[in-house]
């Protein structure tokens, strides 16, 4: 495997483990592979010639199979005299320089330096089932007699599962004592112990800890080989910790995959990197139906194309459940490119995934089972980077353009904080000039974002009278949704407000931003903007909220929770009077938090109507200071209103598309005041 996954599910770590050793038993031998499983890396690391001493022996046959290779110095210990017994009975005549020997590996009596190899497969795992001081006690006692026993330029070679408290007690000892340390991952081991059903299909690691004199003031070599045969040196032991887990986490993930159906449970999904990269090449969402059957169960790959990833179709857990049904397989691996790799095209991103993704195959599937890759066109997108910014606001950010449906091109801001959401969007077109030049610019008429539309007919609805009016936008991003009023109505002023400056300097530069006599820009805390425009008594015909929250998580990431505060809800009620529009775009999760928003919206209006947009996380707040009577004629205003807007826009030459689906519009309107 080229890639190396890292899971986002939240595995309760220790209880896995308690309960697979739990269930292993007194079985130790087929959980970390035999012979043909483990020789790759072990001859590796070790050489016929070297003197090599066996500790836990047991009844395992890794020994006599080493022999039978030419490995003849083998001196085999076991704290069991009838197990010691047995092992000379079974291979004395047949391998006479074979050693077996009855000795406590946490006492041994052989010289100091005879051995240039220690050999333990399992011992330390069975030894060391808990970190309690005990425990510790004794595994610091086996450490001490394997450094004794072992000479200067010697290796011990532990093959282990890892469990994390026997990974912190390695990369305490050994690493401190001067040697350098490895980790290895043998890949033969875990797919053994996975066809077989077997260890759940867990990763098998063999840990080369080299000695060396200790000398002052010299970093121990620490270094991962996880991923095939490529060695990563990391700078601490916290790093090597956590590739481990990452990894054992994962296979958990994949063995769960393998065992049974996640349909029911929502989707599980990975993140997939290249060696020596902290960003991940590919995120894969993997989500199952319910199995029509027992066997023979269908699954395939689809690759999303660079720059569609954040289409509901792909970024949603609802979308990706459509295409799964529409896809007609019982599982789907859902993969996603990220930004700032480099993708040589379908066929080779297909080849780079094929063990990644043969890894998450449903039970039943054979291991050269053909996964099938399923994608939109026949590449995988096109994306370039043209722009690299930092927000003190909002972190790093960049501008991208991507090839959409159609052929079109669009340019996106994003921020790399949030990076499955567009921030803002806008369509280019190329203008020709002489001798064949052309130049891209931005399509002014193009609305990107469906729910800029729909609170676009708000404004419709508070500037229906064809009057000059005044209207206030909160929250620039991009500045598509200003650039659309400032063009589709010619009476409108348009006051827009944002807190962070460098987004007024993107939508200068890169999406055609330009403040007239009609539009003019204020860097300004939107909240701050409308407390004292109320104290001055400013009014708006229609304000429009459209302010995303800085902090992950919340529930409610449209609007921050500060624009929803009641005092801030009684200003904006000051400032559009009577015949104004308040227009909130509203992305919430939680059904609780988007009751107490409309509560708080209904205890300050006497209208309130929401709509939800389809396929969208979107949902649209008009709030009026309307009379009981007004209120009456509510529904049709919106509907006249959503017109209106469909007219301006063809009369305007801005979308040659229809604006407003005003059917559904009306017909999904939910009059909640």
């Amino acid at each position: 495997m080229s890639l190396l996954p890292k899971t986002h599910e939240d595995f309760s770590q220790k209880e896995y483990w308690n309960a697979f050793f739990k269930k292993r038993g007194t079985k130790a031998f087929e959980w970390y592979g035999e012979y043909p499983e483990l020789c790759g890396l072990l001859h590796k690391y070790i050489k016929p010639k070297d003197m090599i001493l066996m500790i836990g022996c047991g009844n395992s046959t890794l020994s006599a199979d080493l022999y039978d290779v030419g490995y003849r110095h083998i001196t085999n210990i076991d704290i069991s005299h009838i197990v010691i017994r047995q092992m000379q009975d079974a291979h004395g005549k047949d391998r006479p320089d074979m050693v077996y020997q009855q000795m406590d590996a946490l006492n041994m009596t052989f010289n100091d330096c005879k051995f240039s190899v220690v050999l333990d497969k399992g011992t330390l795992d069975a030894l060391m089932p808990d970190d309690s001081e005990d425990v510790k006690n004794r595994i610091d006692k086996l450490f001490q007699e394997i450094d004794r026993v072992l000479r200067i330029g010697g290796r011990y070679v532990c093959i282990s599962l890892l469990q994390e408290h026997i990974l912190v007690k390695l990369l305490d000892f050994f690493p401190t004592a001067g040697w350098m340390f490895r980790v290895c991952r043998c890949m033969e081991a875990e797919q053994k112990s996975a066809e077989s059903g077997e260890g759940a299909g867990l990763p098998v690691f063999i840990v080369v800890c080299t000695k060396f004199k200790k000398l002052p003031n010299v970093q121990p070599v620490l270094e991962v080989c996880l991923a095939g045969d490529h060695i990563q040196r990391v700078g601490s032991p916290e790093e090597v910790r956590t590739s481990v887990k990452s990894l054992q986490q994962s296979s958990m993930v994949c063995a769960r995959l393998n065992r049974g159906s996640v349909a029911g449970n929502g989707e599980v999904y990975l993140d997939l990197f290249r060696p020596d990269e902290t960003t991940p090449r590919y995120t894969v969402h993997v989500l199952d139906q319910p199995y029509a059957r027992e066997t023979g169960r269908r699954f395939a790959a689809f690759i999303v194309p660079q720059g569609r990833e954040t289409e509901w179709l792909f970024s949603t857990p609802e979308g990706r459940a459509t295409l799964l049904k529409s896809a007609g397989f019982d599982r789907l691996a859902v993969v996603a490119l990220h930004r700032d790799q480099k993708y040589d095209g379908l066929d080779a991103v297909q080849e780079e995934l094929a063990d990644s993704i043969l890894h998450l195959a449903p039970p039943g599937l054979g291991q050269n089972t053909q996964i099938p890759f399923l994608s939109v066109g026949s590449d995988v997108g096109r994306r370039e980077v043209c722009y690299r910014g930092h927000s003190q606001m909002s972190g790093d950010f960049v501008v991208e353009e991507v090839e959409g449906d159609g052929g079109h091109l669009f340019r996106r801001l994003i921020f790399l904080s949030n990076q499955g959401v567009v921030q803002s969007e806008a369509r280019l077109k190329l203008l020709k000039f002489r001798k064949g030049k052309q130049k891209k610019v931005i399509d002014v008429g193009y609305l990107a974002c469906e729910h800029h539309t729909y609170m676009i007919v708000g404004v419709a609805l508070a500037t229906r009278d064809g009057t000059e009016s005044n209207v206030a936008v909160i929250g620039l991003g991009g500045g598509g949704l200003c650039t659309f009023l400032q063009h589709c109505f010619q009476k409108v002023r348009i006051t827009a407000v944002d807190i962070d400056p460098a987004m007024l300097e993107v939508a200068t530069e890169y999406f055609d931003l330009v403040q007239d006599e009609r539009l003019d820009v204020y860097i300004r805390d939107g909240a701050q903007f409308i407390q004292q425009a109320a104290e001055k008594g400013t009014q708006f015909h229609a304000i429009l909220f459209d302010v995303d929250s800085k902090t992950p998580g919340a529930g409610m990431s449209c609007p921050p929770p500060q624009f929803l505060e009641p005092l801030l809800l009684e200003d904006i009620k000051k400032c559009i009077g009577h015949k104004g529009v308040f227009i909130l775009n509203i992305v919430c999760r939680v059904s609780d938090l988007r009751e107490k928003a409309i509560n708080n919206l209904k205890a300050i209006f006497k209208s309130v109507c929401s709509y939800k947009l389809e396929q969208e996380v979107n949902e649209i707040i008009f709030c009026t200071n309307y009379t009981f009577e007004e209120k009456v004629m509510w529904k049709s205003g919106i509907e006249d209103a959503a017109k209106r807007v469909n007219i301006l826009a063809k009369k305007r030459k801005l979308q040659t598309e229809n604006l407003v689906d005003v059917e559904n519009l009306v017909k999904s309107l939910n009059i909640t005041a």
